[in-house]
């Protein structure tokens, strides 16, 4: 198995997931930026795929105001077919809902890909 640099793949995950809860909880039409045509998103069972279709589902969430407090990051590489490189992120913490007494408590995964050095990181699945 080849060697990685695991600061590297923790500091992609640590400054994706901060710009990402950032948009999310301040201006979620954003988000649409992060995601490419083959981007895909599981949410309660549903899978949405697209940019057009996950930035409409997520516009379509019941609530317009919150705050995530991330409790943990974790990140580790991943191998995808075609020789792409990626970073698996796993987050978790909790979020409050305006007008909700007690936060809810959430986790997600994201995959991250980058097939092309001078595009960066995109977003590829998320659950």
């Amino acid at each position: 198995m080849a060697e990685t640099n695991k600061g590297i793949e923790e500091e992609v995950a640590s400054a994706f997931v901060n710009h990402y809860y950032h948009l999310f909880d301040n201006d979620r039409s954003s988000l649409s930026s992060l995601y490419n045509p083959t981007s895909l998103l599981t949410f309660e069972g549903q899978t949405i795929y697209g940019v057009d279709n996950i930035s409409n589902k997520l516009k379509q969430l019941p609530f317009d105001q919150c705050h995530h407090l991330i409790s943990t990051v974790d990140s580790q590489p991943s191998s995808m077919a075609g020789g792409c490189g990626g970073i698996l992120v796993f987050v978790s913490g909790s979020i409050q809902l305006h007008g909700e007494d007690h936060p809810l408590r959430f986790s997600q995964v994201y995959l991250l890909s980058i097939c092309n050095r001078f595009e960066g990181f995109i977003w590829l699945k998320q659950s």
